[in-house]
């Protein structure tokens, strides 16, 4: 799986509440758009979801369960029922958030649940050069840039991260994936020539409304 996974494009399929493509319907639809233009990988939001994409293709899928906890700002499978719930739905990969915020369980239960436990790999969505390297140290499968720009301290970093990406990959030898704000062909490219990797793609390719607006903003500059 890490060598399907390895310098391919793997597509973020997901549409929360508020969304109009929110469904396992749709989200299963779109993953199988995604294959067929060429990804290697799918990552996918909640049991529901993954459980539909599972049966419509047979790519890796990264999974991951977004859930607010009240008092603590990790909301990427903060626990580890979120995280059994995610690999019972068929998720290869197991995503969590392996930040410095607050979190309902700590990290190194988590990420040692998902490896012992469920026998799926851990992807650490870090936001920083020392939550890297932190991830590291723990043993996770795989580190991705993907929470730079969304935690409280990194708000003021350029995006896409490649700053963060050139340093996580001379810093350690896990391998690194590239997330987070790609939007374009030439930065995917970008990151998969700094070391990346794979790169995770998500609202450039599946965000009707975003990439409509991107246009219709372009129009008017």
């Amino acid at each position: 799986m890490m060598e399907e996974l390895k310098g391919g494009l793997v597509v973020s399929c997901q549409a929360l509440e508020h969304e109009p493509l929110h469904g396992n319907g749709h989200m299963a639809a779109m993953a199988l758009a995604a294959k067929q233009g060429g990804a290697v990988g799918i990552r996918a939001n909640g049991p529901s979801d993954i459980r539909q994409i599972k049966k419509k293709v047979d790519l890796p899928i990264i999974g991951i369960w977004k859930k607010d906890y009240e008092g603590f700002d990790a909301f990427i499978t903060p626990t580890i029922e979120d995280a059994k719930s995610v690999a019972e739905a068929g998720a290869d990969i197991i995503a969590v958030d392996a930040t410095e915020q607050t979190r309902p369980q700590k990290l190194e239960e988590l990420v040692d649940y998902i490896q012992q436990v469920l026998g799926k790999k851990v992807m650490a969505d870090i936001s920083t050069l020392s939550e890297g390297k932190d991830a590291h140290e723990l043993g996770c499968d795989y580190i991705g840039t993907t929470l730079s720009g969304y935690t409280s301290y990194t708000k003021d970093r350029a995006q896409p991260d490649f700053s963060l990406l050139e340093e996580l990959i001379k810093e350690v030898s896990t391998p690194v994936v590239a997330e987070g704000n790609f939007g374009s062909p030439e930065q995917a490219k970008k990151a998969l020539e700094i070391g990346a990797n794979f790169v995770v793609v998500g609202g450039a390719i599946t965000r009707p409304q975003l990439i409509t607006k991107s246009f219709v903003d372009g129009m008017k500059s």
